[in-house]
């Protein structure tokens, strides 16, 4: 894919550049590099030979007090060990920072560094070790080009070969009983309260999931949930029943992977918070172009379920996904997984809900959640979507970009920006709630 050429400062100071330390059972490196730049792990390796993976934040003041590591006295945020700088990075100022910290940016003259890494017997050497940052726009939105993107991707790995249909190589499980059922219950003009309740009452785990969701204090329902019938007629409603019972079948169809980026929101109560907040912002939507509540719910519930579905297919390469990110904490996934993969979760999820046959609206919303530009059909799933995961970007939950919902996205749906934050903070401030909620799907 396209990568952009290093960023420089308008004013044509020197460029602002970023510290990663990173770690084998060797020791400790640290890389120095372009502060949009794509740290690339391959290159690394190349250079060093090493599996060189990023240290946790976590971890830093621990190796920090028990001595395994030391910070330069000159230069506290860069460490006393063998130091990687990129290519680019010529002999002249350093300026370490981001582009919202460049006034305050921390600079080190280059022959200066040099000399305090010597009182450690370090090196300072330099490698072609990043990439430019990537670009989203090279990232094909395109529907119709989902399957043969993702035939193409997959010709670039050894261990998968392609077989005859698409269907045997991805080895996907089949839709659970459950779903199918309920999937066939959502277009049956004649379906009743009654005939989901016995749905969801023949999977009784599933049936303690929905009561024990209606009967959360979020909902704040008066007296007490006895039946999924209870909570289909006088709490959550039967679209939303239905569309939660399908999301939770699904779940259990795939495993949570043991391997994940560290700090990130655990991936059950990230889908938790966005079909929350999607639900209710629904709310704040006029009438004449309000989505279905069921189908929004559900929607964002598995907004990211090609997370499960990309560790599912690909297992190695989403370690190696993983450890990008958390190189790269700057950086979409979907630009890592299009670099490495040539293809991106949401693509594969989208082939996978057809071949489910899912509702149209799930696959539009998953396919297109992070471009808030799209406005062809169902563009209010996508687009609540990408609002929803923003704007709980902004609180510290999820790892959507670090963006700005563009003003024209709450003029599309006649929102007041003032009233969806007060609606974000509603949704934040029943975080305990929320995790309950989280906690009764599959870890």
């Amino acid at each position: 894919m396209a990568m952009e050429a290093p960023a420089a400062l308008s004013n044509g100071a020197d460029p602002l550049l970023r510290l990663v330390l990173l770690h084998d059972k060797t020791g400790r490196v640290q890389v120095i590099l372009p502060a949009g730049n794509m740290l690339d792990l391959k290159a690394v390796k190349e250079e060093t030979g090493r599996d060189l993976v990023t240290v946790r934040p976590c971890e830093i003041e621990e190796l920090i007090d028990s001595g395994r590591l030391t910070r330069l006295d000159k230069f506290p945020f860069l460490f006393g060990v063998t130091t990687l700088a990129d290519a680019t990075v010529r002999e002249n100022t350093l300026r370490f920072g981001t582009d919202a910290e460049a006034e305050e940016a921390q600079c080190v003259e280059y022959e200066a560094l040099q000399g305090a890494l010597q009182t450690f017997n370090q090196d300072l050497l330099h490698f072609p070790l990043s990439l430019g940052a990537p670009s989203l726009a090279t990232c094909d939105f395109d529907a119709e080009a989902n399957e043969d993107q993702i035939v193409s991707s997959l010709k670039n790995f050894t261990s998968v070969r392609i077989k005859q249909r698409l269907e045997d190589t991805l080895e996907i499980p089949t839709l659970p009983h459950t779903a199918q059922r309920i999937i066939q219950l959502r277009v049956d003009p004649n379906a009743v309260v009654d005939d989901l309740a016995q749905i969801v009452e023949s999977d009784p785990s599933l049936a303690a999931q929905v009561v024990s969701w209606a009967a959360s204090p979020y909902y704040a329902a008066p007296g007490k949930i006895r039946s999924v019938q209870d909570a289909i007629v006088r709490v959550l409603g039967f679209d939303l029943v239905g569309n939660l019972a399908l999301g939770l079948a699904l779940g259990k169809t795939l495993e949570v992977p043991k391997d994940k980026v560290d700090g990130i929101t655990p991936y059950w109560l990230q889908s938790i918070y966005c079909s929350t907040l999607v639900e209710a912002i629904v709310k704040l939507v006029p009438n004449e172009q309000k989505p279905s509540k069921g189908l929004m719910y559900l929607s964002g519930l598995l907004h990211n379920f090609g997370y499960l579905v990309l560790a599912h297919i690909f297992p190695p390469h989403f370690s190696q996904i993983c450890r990008y990110m958390e190189a790269n904490p700057h950086i979409s996934h979907m630009a890592i997984e299009q670099h490495l993969l040539q293809i991106t979760r949401e693509q594969i999820c989208v082939w996978l809900m057809q071949l489910w046959n899912m509702p149209e609206e799930v696959s539009v919303a998953i396919r297109y959640q992070h471009d808030p530009h799209y406005s062809d059909r169902h563009c209010a799933y996508p687009n609540l979507i990408f609002m929803a995961l923003r704007l709980l970007r902004q609180r510290g939950i999820g790892d959507a970009p670090l963006e700005q919902v563009p003003d024209d996205l709450y003029e599309r749906f006649e929102l007041d920006p003032d009233q969806v934050q007060e609606t974000v903070q509603q949704v934040v401030d029943a975080s305990d709630n929320i995790a309950a909620i989280a906690s009764h799907f599959p870890s």
